[in-house]
C-alpha cells in the first residue's frame, strides 16, 4: 500500500472548509498586499491541487525552490491567524487568552486601572469556565500591576490576591499530578497492554497508589474530578476491571451532563469519556444501557449548541459508528447490519485526512466480523487483507494477531482449502512471533498446528476438544480478553452444533435479554 506525501501546509488547507476559504481570502484583502501576492497565489494553487505536488508548484514560477519554505511558512502562519479570527473557532478559552492580551497591552502602556478592570473580568470568566491555569496566569499580573498602581481604595488588596494565588496554584498542582497519573497509565497500557497475572496486578496497583495524591472530593471542582476519573478510568482498564472502568467511565460522564457549559468547552473530553463508557458496557454486555448511551450521545451531539468543528465532527463519527458495530455485535444481528458497511466506507472518504491510518484498519476489522458473522466469508477476506498485507503502519499487535486468526477461519469457512497448509504455517510463524501470549491464543496455536493431521470425520471431536480448553478461559479474569476481539467459542460451538455462527451468537442475546 503506497503512502501519499503529507505536507503540512498542503493538509490544513485541504481541512479548511468552503467558508473558511473565503474568510482567508476577506483577511488577505483586509491586509492591504497586492492580489497577486506570493502566498496567496501560493494557496490558491494547493487549493486546486488533489495531491501534494512541489514540482508542480515550482513550475507555475512564482518562487525558487530555495525560498519555497519561507514562503509556505508564511502561508501556514496567515492561515491561522485568519481561523483565530473566525468566529466559528471563538471559544471561552480563545477570548479569556484574547482579554489577557488586551491587559497586557494597557498594562506596558501605562493604564494600569483599564488593565486592572479587564483582568478583574477576565479571571472571573476563567474561574466559571474552570480555566484555573489562565486564573492564575492573570493573578500573578494583577500582582505585578498592584505593586506598581497604588490604590487606597481596597486596602486588603495584597493579602487578597495572594491567597487567591495560593489557592489557584494548589488546585492547579493537584490537577497537574492527576492529569500526569493518568497520562503516565495510558502510556503503560499502550506499552505493555493488560496485566495477564496477579504479579503484574499489584505491580500496577502500587504504581498507581504511590502516584495517586491525597484528595477530598468535596474540595475538587469539574477539572481536578476530570483527571480523577480518567486515571481510575485506566487503572480499571489496565486491570481488566470491566465493572469498575464502567463506574468510572459513567461518572467522567455524568460529570459533563451535570455541567453543561463544560461539553461546549471541552467537547473532546465529553466525546472520549462517552467511548470509554460505551466500550465498557459492551464488554460487560450490558445492551440496554449500552444503546441508551449511544442513543443519547448521538442525540447531544446533532444539538445545535454542540460544537461541531472539524476535530469534534470526525471523532463523533469515529465513536458514533465504532458503537454501532459493536451493537450489532452484541445483538448477533449481523446481516441487519451489512448496509451499516457501506454507510461507513461513505463517510469514510469523507473523512480521509482527519481518520488515521490505525483507525481505520480498525473499522476494516469490525466491517470483516460482520460479513463474518453474516456468512459471507469471501467479503470477511478482502478487508482482513486489508490490514495483514498494510506493511507501512505500526498497528497494535492484538489487531494483527486476530486478524490472521479470522482470517485462517474465514479461509476455512469459505472451502479454500487449496492454501490452507500454507496459511497455517504463516500465521503459526507470526503468533510464536508475539510476546507475552494469553493461553487462548497458545490453545488456538496448537490446534492450528494439528490441524492439517485431522481427518474429515474427526475434525468435529477436535472442535469440541478446543471448545472444552477455551471454555476454562472464558470467565478468568486475565483470560478473557482475546474472546472479546473474536468470538472464538460461539464459532466452535456453530461448527459442534452445525448452524450458523449468527444464530449461535443471537440466542446468547435472547437468553441474557429473558433473564434480565
Amino acid at each position: 500500500m503506497t503512502r501519499e506525501q503529507k505536507d503540512n501546509l498542503f493538509v490544513l488547507v485541504k481541512s479548511l472548509s468552503k467558508s473558511e476559504k473565503r474568510q482567508f481570502k476577506l483577511y488577505v484583502g483586509r491586509l492591504g498586499v497586492n492580489e497577486d501576492s506570493k502566498f496567496l497565489t501560493l494557496f490558491n494553487i494547493m487549493d486546486k491541487l488533489s495531491v501534494y505536488d512541489e514540482t508542480a508548484i515550482l513550475k507555475k514560477g512564482i518562487v525558487k525552490k530555495q525560498q519555497l519554505s519561507n514562503l509556505k511558512a508564511h502561508l501556514y502562519k496567515q492561515i491561522l491567524i485568519s481561523l483565530r479570527l473566525n468566529p466559528s473557532h471563538q471559544n471561552i478559552r480563545i477570548q479569556i487568552r484574547e482579554q489577557l492580551d488586551f491587559a497586557t497591552i494597557l498594562y506596558h502602556k501605562g493604564l494600569y486601572k483599564q488593565s486592572l478592570k479587564i483582568l478583574d473580568k477576565a479571571k472571573n470568566l476563567a474561574i466559571a469556565n474552570e480555566e484555573k491555569n489562565v486564573a492564575y496566569e492573570i493573578v500573578e499580573l494583577e500582582k505585578v500591576i498592584e505593586s506598581q498602581y497604588i490604590t487606597r481604595s481596597i486596602s486588603n488588596r495584597a493579602d487578597e490576591l495572594t491567597i487567591q494565588a495560593k489557592e489557584l496554584s494548589l488546585q492547579n498542582v493537584l490537577a497537574s499530578k492527576l492529569s500526569n497519573l493518568s497520562l503516565q497509565l495510558y502510556g503503560l497500557f499502550l506499552k505493555t497492554g493488560y496485566v495477564k497475572n496477579d504479579t503484574e496486578h499489584q505491580i500496577i496497583t502500587k504504581y498507581f497508589n504511590n502516584r495517586l495524591p491525597k484528595y477530598d472530593i468535596n474540595k475538587l471542582g469539574f477539572r481536578e474530578k476530570l483527571w480523577l476519573y480518567k486515571s481510575y478510568l485506566w487503572y480499571s482498564f489496565l486491570t481488566v476491571d470491566f465493572l469498575s472502568c464502567y463506574k468510572y467511565a459513567s461518572k467522567w460522564v455524568d460529570l459533563f451532563y451535570e455541567n453543561q457549559d463544560m461539553i461546549v468547552l471541552n467537547p473532546v473530553f465529553f466525546l472520549r469519556g462517552n467511548h470509554y463508557l460505551l466500550e465498557a458496557l459492551f464488554y460487560l454486555r450490558q445492551y440496554e444501557k449500552f444503546k441508551s448511551t449511544l442513543t443519547r450521545l448521538e442525540d447531544v451531539t446533532k444539538e445545535k449548541w454542540f460544537p461541531l468543528d472539524d476535530n469534534n465532527e470526525s471523532l463523533a463519527f469515529l465513536y458514533v459508528y465504532n458503537n454501532k458495530f459493536n451493537l450489532h455485535f452484541i445483538e448477533g444481528s449481523f446481516k441487519e447490519g451489512l448496509p451499516l458497511i457501506d454507510e461507513l466506507l461513505k463517510q469514510l472518504k469523507n473523512y480521509n485526512d482527519r481518520i488515521d491510518e490505525h483507525h481505520v484498519m480498525v473499522f476494516y476489522y469490525k466491517i470483516a466480523s460482520m460479513y463474518f458473522g453474516a456468512g459471507d466469508t469471501k467479503k470477511c477476506i478482502v478487508f482482513l487483507d486489508k490490514i495483514i498485507s498494510n506493511k507501512s503502519l505500526q498497528m497494535r499487535e492484538d489487531l494483527l494477531c486476530f486478524s490472521r486468526i479470522l482470517n485462517l477461519v474465514a479461509h476455512y469457512e469459505a472451502g479454500l482449502d487449496y492454501n490452507l497448509d500454507v496459511l497455517i504455517k504463516s500465521t503459526y510463524k507470526f503468533l510464536i512471533k508475539m510476546e507475552d501470549l494469553y493461553e487462548v491464543q497458545k490453545e488456538i496455536i496448537r490446534f492450528l498446528r494439528g490441524l492439517g493431521d485431522i481427518y474429515p470425520h474427526e475434525v468435529k471431536g477436535a472442535f469440541i476438544a478446543l471448545h472444552k480448553k477455551l471454555k476454562t478461559f472464558e470467565n478468568d479474569p486475565y483470560q478473557k480478553r482475546p474472546f472479546l476481539y473474536l468470538d472464538i467459542i460461539s464459532w466452535l460451538e456453530s461448527k459442534i452444533d452445525n448452524q450458523p455462527i449468527a444464530q449461535v451468537i443471537r440466542n446468547k442475546f435472547l437468553k441474557t435479554q429473558e433473564k434480565k
